[in-house]
C-alpha cells in the first residue's frame, strides 16, 4: 500500500473521530450541562458527518469500523486530555499504543 493511501486513510480516521467525539461532546454539553439546544442540533449534524466519513475508506465495512475503534480510543484520550483536562495515565497510554498496533495490522498489513 502506498504511503499516500495510508496517509489519506489515517486522515479519514482522524476526521471521523473528531466528528464523532466533537458531535458527542456538543450533545453532552446540551444534555448534561444544560447548554443551548442549538449545541445539541449542531452536535447531531456533526454526528451525521461522522456517519459519512468512514464510507470514503477503501477497505470493507467490517475492517474499517474495527480499525476505527482503535483510532477512536486514542482520539478520545487526546480529547479528554486537551479539552476536558483529564490526563491519561500510563495504562491509558499503553492501551492506546496497543490499539494503534491493531489498527496498523487491520488496515495496512499486506494482503494478497
Amino acid at each position: 500500500m502506498s504511503p499516500l493511501v495510508v496517509i489519506a486513510s489515517l486522515s479519514l480516521f482522524v476526521l471521523a473521530g473528531l466528528a464523532e467525539i466533537g458531535g458527542g461532546y456538543l450533545v453532552w454539553l446540551w444534555l448534561r450541562e444544560g447548554r443551548s439546544v442549538l449545541l445539541g442540533i449542531l452536535g447531531a449534524a456533526v454526528l451525521f458527518v461522522y456517519g459519512v466519513v468512514p464510507t470514503l475508506q477503501p477497505a470493507p465495512f467490517g475492517r474499517v469500523y474495527a480499525a476505527y475503534g482503535g483510532v477512536f480510543v486514542v482520539l478520545s484520550l487526546l480529547w479528554g486530555a486537551i479539552v476536558a483536562r483529564e490526563a491519561p495515565d500510563r495504562f491509558d497510554v499503553l492501551g492506546a499504543l496497543l490499539c494503534l498496533a491493531g489498527v496498523s495490522v487491520l488496515m495496512y498489513a499486506p494482503r494478497s
